[in-house]
């Protein structure tokens, strides 16, 4: 018969699997948005939030383990800190995704409209939250805090994209008032993915607790 000791990693093992499968989906869910918002691919759209469904089902799938795996395992100290971790990263995914749906949505509203200047700076910022998932995720099953550090440093490069859109788009909207509603609806987008990053960057921070036991604020 197994001991605690084993089933406990058996079972943790089985949720870092289920996490690496959820940050997929996220990733490719993005893609897909931003795929439907270049092409105006009502199809992809639909995908997103089909999507968006599994990826709520599997947030609350390990939040279900994880209770069980508190009340029969007895987890302490260092293994608590990683079932801490595990929730924060299932919670900032979950909102990730939401966000994908946003840009989604957002690709059919703003679909055969005049475009702008500023939309060149979607796809950076997607790409750039893609490889924050991927070496975040990355970072937590390999349990090294400086590759967190790294992945979370990369928001920087989304928060300059969203503040040229930003900025972009205040001057659009004072000198074309009858894109004011567009304008808005992008910068709305721009946003979402700020926000993408923000989750990402939480998850990283989790990641560095669990590792090295104590809170640190990354891109402050």
């Amino acid at each position: 018969m197994k001991n605690k000791r084993v089933l406990f990693s058996e079972e943790v093992d089985g949720l870092r699997h289920d996490i690496l499968a959820m940050s997929s989906l996220v990733e490719e869910g993005l893609g897909k948005a931003l795929a439907a918002f270049q092409d105006n691919n009502k199809e992809l759209a639909k995908a997103v939030r089909e999507d968006d469904a599994a990826i709520n089902a599997m947030q609350l799938k390990i939040e279900d383990a994880v209770v069980m795996l508190i009340a029969t395992q007895q987890p302490v100290a260092r293994d608590l800190r990683e079932i801490f971790t595990i929730l924060k990263i299932t919670v900032n995914l979950e909102r990730a995704g939401d966000h994908a749906v946003h840009l989604a949505k957002t690709a059919m509203k703003l679909s055969g409209k005049a475009s702008f200047r500023a939309m060149e700076s979607l796809e950076p910022m997607v790409k750039t939250c893609q490889k924050m998932i991927r070496d975040s995720i990355s970072a937590y099953l390999k349990q090294d805090s400086e590759a967190a550090r790294k992945a979370a440093a990369l928001d920087d490069i989304i928060d300059a994209e969203h503040k040229k859109v930003s900025e972009e788009m205040l001057k659009l909207m004072k000198k074309h008032p009858e894109l004011l509603k567009k304008a808005l609806r992008f910068l709305t987008t721009s946003g979402n993915l700020e926000r993408v990053g923000d989750h990402i960057t939480n998850i990283c921070e989790a990641i560095v607790y669990m590792i090295e036991s104590r809170h640190e604020e990354l891109n402050e």
